[in-house]
């Protein structure tokens, strides 16, 4: 039976009353005044209630009291220093209440307390010495609360304790080296979740008779000492998430009762000693996260009859996994993800009756050549309580088979993406009835996609993008007949994830699609969809991700769309969308991401998207937009290639749109590196002096070479500046003035007497090629104006003296934000920087200045040294290609801050390969960490993880675009995209950490 309401004040009349238990009721309030007159209590239970307030003062006052049970309540306050009065007391138990405050000192005043329990409250301030004043202390835990500070040591003997608790602290600073000294008879110690650091003392394993040690996520260092192999009797080890070093002591293996353990994230290399595989107590071997090698051993699991975790997953671990694996009959997880290992997947896995998870992704493994079906897959029918599948990222190369319907039923998460998988998916599939999780994209799947998906009910994920479906999605996906992009989807109403990307599905939109009201991620983007968005689309108010671009969508954008508050992600980029951007926009306060380029928009972009603090990334550029871009807000932020292409828009000179006043205004220069034009006043002129060359060649022939429409922007005037005004504008050409030097000459800073600042390009005469190239730059610069050019304010030649007149960009050029400059650009800012570069070649290459559509010309021009083509240095080709080379080498050198020509390069070592054999499948994992800029990548960054997934994406890139073979090379148009996607998951991982 259980009580409710509150205690009734006359059960303080029992003043004869010695045991009062009211536990696990629905009492609530505070306690009455009255129980103060229960003097002859020795027992007072009142746990597991609604109690509230403070604990009373007045229970100081019970000197009889030997058992005190409040835990489970909501007790409010400090705890009473008055509790040190109850000179009898055994135990003390406050757990799980709202306690705040310090610990009193007075506390260690209880000569008979055994028992002491303040686990899961708010407790804050040190752990007071007195503590371990008390002598009959046998168990304490103040665990999962706010205390900081050292930990005391013990200052007398503590025989009779044998439990310690302070796990999911703020403790801090090295343990003391004596703290287990004077604790012989410690069984069980917990320190996990602290911010402790320093090695392990040595005391500690003096205490022979532990049995559970427990010192995970902290920052603990140094090895792990062989005198582990003292505690004969220790049953658990929980090392994980420190920074531990050197190898794994082979004597942990003679830990005959060790059942688990567990040092997974940290920073242990070698081998793992086979003898570990031959304790055969151990239940849990979780050594996940470290810099393991070797093979395993091939009796692995023919002496654990008790495994049921083998946890190795991002080692370094090689080889086959050996077939022997299947005789540790209890396995429940096999975890081997992140490694490299090869070879066949073992059909005797299939033997484990008990596994539940089998996770293998990211290795080299393959399955058996004889047939093209996957047929391990047929193996793991077997395993009838298999709840996760995760193989992805292997060289799988097969077809699924049909036995995929024959897996366990409970099967929740099958991941098979980026594993080379061919064929049709078969119709099997829909009897796995119970599958949440479904992933195959990026792989070559072909045919349609099988209406048996739409049996799958529970599907909360689900992404096949990047593969070669085609067709349209089949109406039986959800049970009914309805055509194209079903309506039916709507009925599908467990679904979180839809992503069907990058196939040849060819559906209209239906309107009953945004009736998946608990939907978060849409991803339908670079298919052949089309039709209008419904005014329904803004039912999704728990969305996060909408990924329509790349499709053939029309109509307007509804206003109902700003009801999607929870929206981060919006791309609608290159579709046919028309009309205005609604004013409604502005109520979508979680967006960070808003993609809207190529469609046919028009009107104002609305003032209203200042409002949106959160929004990082806009581009509304190749639209029909006009009037004035809105300036506040996050629109600080945004560069000119937000808003590139739409030939109405004014604005702020330092986003490079014309004034929105009719007085005339000279451009300004753009936020600190953001802008390719930064990159041409100084040495590093990679792209651009080829450009130059080249268009004059072509308008030298043809004699007229027009710059393309929407890349140009009004020729103006020359001014006329004499030589003496340039040598008064830069002091005489003074030291003081110099910026930089070139292949051809000297660049100076100057101001003129009317107070315009210019760069002046002095060309060194005594060069061989100088005059040519002087008249060359002339020719083009006085012909073309673009947005990512630096405009040209003059010429000047007088005698021997032939130079430039630049406008001057205060804020310096790439190479010294990367070499010289004190503040080191960030991830990002490279990103941004390298990203609108790559949108100028692509918009301003010798794709687009060939002129009639030549792929490559032939010139004896000499390219910049270290990023020239090897065509150009062997043939003297230029063609596409060659500028998306030269980026390649430029987007090296801006991520790792190593020019082409360091002097670390020589022989046959260079910086592509040098950067090739660091990413090679042999290096280490880390490996990426040696060849980028030291300021982007340290290991305990907080968002380390997400840095080196970035980093390594753009060097991978960077080696796609600087293939030896330019057939090899991608386009120009696939690496802005490609930089757009990876900076967007890069502000997507940042952000969940």
């Amino acid at each position: 039976m259980e009580f409710t309401g509150t205690v009734p004040p006359e059960l303080g009349n029992l003043s004869f009353l010695a045991f009062l238990s009211l536990y696990n009721n629905s009492f609530h309030r505070s306690l009455p005044k009255e129980l103060a007159n229960l003097r002859r209590l020795k027992y007072l239970n009142l746990a597991n209630n609604n109690f509230n307030g403070e604990i009373p003062y007045w229970i100081g006052s019970f000197t009889t009291l030997q058992s005190l049970f409040l835990f489970g309540n909501s007790f409010r306050g400090s705890v009473p220093s008055s509790l040190s009065y109850l000179s009898k007391l055994e135990t003390l138990d406050l757990y799980n209440n709202l306690l705040q405050g310090n610990i009193p000192e007075e506390i260690g005043n209880l000569p008979s307390l055994k028992t002491f329990y303040l686990d899961k409250n708010q407790l804050s301030g040190s752990i007071p010495s007195s503590i371990f004043n008390i002598s009959s202390l046998q168990s304490i835990d103040f665990s999962d609360n706010h205390l900081s500070g050292f930990i005391p040591s013990p200052n007398l003997n503590m025989s009779s304790l044998k439990i310690i608790d302070f796990s999911t602290n703020n403790l801090s600073g090295p343990l003391p080296l004596d703290m287990f000294d004077l604790l012989p008879d410690l069984e069980e110690i917990y320190l996990s979740w602290n911010q402790l650091f320093g090695s392990i003392p040595s005391s500690l394993f003096s205490c022979q008779k532990l049995r559970i040690v427990s010192l995970s996520n902290n920052h603990f260092e140094g090895t792990i000492p062989e005198e582990s192999r003292n505690l004969t009797m220790l049953i658990q080890l929980f090392l994980g998430l420190n920074n531990f070093t050197g190898t794994i002591p082979s004597e942990i293996s003679n830990l005959r009762n060790l059942e688990t353990l567990s040092l997974g994230v940290n920073r242990i290399t070698g081998l793992i000693p086979p003898t570990i595989f031959n304790v055969s107590t151990m239940i849990n071997i979780a050594i996940s996260a470290n810099y393991f090698s070797g093979n395993l051993p091939s009796s692995t699991g023919l002496r654990l009859p008790n495994l049921k975790q083998l946890l190795l997953g991002q080692n370094e671990l090689r080889g086959p996994i050996p077939s022997s694996i299947s005789n540790a009959s209890q396995l429940v997880t096999l975890e081997l993800s992140l490694n490299s290992f090869s070879g066949f997947i073992p059909d005797e896995i299939g033997n484990l009756r008990n596994l539940q998870r089998l996770h293998l992704a990211r290795n080299h493994l393959t399955s058996r050549s004889s047939s093209p079906k996957l047929n391990f897959l047929s193996s793991l029918t077997n395993c009838k309580k298999l709840t996760s599948l995760v193989l992805y990222g292997n060289p799988l190369n097969g077809t699924l088979p049909v036995t995929i319907g024959n897996l366990s039923t409970a099967l929740q998460a099958l991941l098979l993406y980026e594993s080379n998988i061919k064929g049709s998916i078969p119709g099997e599939i829909g009897s796995l009835s119970n599958l949440t999780s479904l992933n195959l994209e990026n792989n070559e799947l072909t045919g349609t996609l099988p209406s048996s998906i739409g049996r799958l009910i529970r599907l909360q994920y689900l992404s096949l993008q990047n593969n070669n479906l085609q067709g349209t999605i089949p109406s039986e996906l959800c049970h009914l007949e309805n055509g194209s992009i079903p309506a039916c989807l709507g009925n599908l109403s467990s679904l979180r994830t839809l992503s069907l990307a990058s196939n040849g599905f060819n559906s209209t939109m239906q309107s009953t699609l945004w009736g998946l009201r608990d939907i978060l991620h849409i991803n339908l983007s670079a298919n052949s969809l089309s039709g209008s968005l419904p005014s329904d689309i803004g039912n999704l108010k728990v969305l996060t991700e909408l990924d329509l671009s790349r499709n053939q969508l029309t109509g307007d954008i509804p206003i109902t769309i700003g009801d999607l508050k929870d929206l981060k992600h919006l791309s609608l980029e290159d579709n046919r969308i028309q009309g205005s951007i609604p004013q409604s926009f502005g109520s979508m306060i979680s967006l960070e991401l808003l993609d809207l380029s190529k469609n046919s928009l028009s009107g104002a972009i609305p003032k209203s998207l200042e409002t949106l603090l959160y929004l990082i990334h806009l581009n509304v550029s190749f639209n029909s937009l006009e009037g004035e871009v809105p300036s506040g807000g996050p629109f600080v932020n945004f560069s000119s290639f937000s808003f590139m292409g739409n030939q109405g828009l004014c604005g702020q000179q330092r986003m490079h749109l014309p004034p929105c006043k009719t007085s005339t205004s000279r451009r300004s220069n753009t936020t600190a590196g953001l802008v390719l034009k930064y990159i041409l006043p100084a040495t590093l002129s990679t792209i651009l002096v080829l450009v130059l060359i080249i268009v004059y060649l072509k308008w030298h022939k043809k004699n007229a070479n027009q710059p393309n429409k929407e890349d140009s922007l009004p020729l103006e005037t020359w001014r006329r500046i004499p030589y003496r005004d340039l040598e008064r504008a830069t002091e005489g050409f003074s030291e003081r003035n110099f910026l930089g030097s070139g292949s051809f000459g000297s660049v100076y800073k100057g101001k003129l007497l009317d107070g315009v600042e210019i760069a002046v390009k002095v060309f060194n005469m005594q060069e061989e090629k100088a005059l040519r190239s002087f008249e060359t730059e002339c020719a083009v610069m006085g012909s073309i104006r673009h947005r990512n050019l630096t405009k040209i304010i003059s010429s000047c030649s007088s005698g021997d003296f032939k130079g430039l007149v630049l406008e001057f960009m205060p804020n310096g050029n790439l190479e010294q934000w990367l070499y010289y400059d004190e503040k080191n650009l960030d991830l990002v800012e490279r990103l941004n920087i390298m990203i609108d570069v790559a949108s100028a070649v692509d918009d301003f290459g010798l794709a687009k200045l060939l002129g009639d559509g030549d792929s490559e010309t032939q010139t004896m021009t000499l390219a910049t040294i270290g990023y020239m083509a090897p065509e150009f240095g062997s043939e003297g080709i230029v063609s596409i290609k060659g500028d998306v080379y030269s980026y390649g080498i430029l987007l090296l050198e801006t991520f790792t801050r190593k020019k082409p020509t360091d002097e670390m390069f020589d022989g046959e070592m260079n910086l592509k390969s040098w950067m090739r054999e660091s990413l090679s499948a042999d290096s280490d994992s880390d490996a990426v960490i040696q060849v980028v800029d030291e300021y982007l990548l340290r290991k305990y960054d907080e968002n380390f993880e997400a840095n080196k997934g970035c980093l390594i994406s753009i060097m991978q890139l960077s080696l796609n675009c600087s293939a030896d073979s330019p057939e090899e090379r991608i386009d120009m148009g696939a690496v802005l995209a490609r930089l757009n996607k990876i900076k967007v998951k890069f502000i997507k991982d940042s952000a969940r950490n």
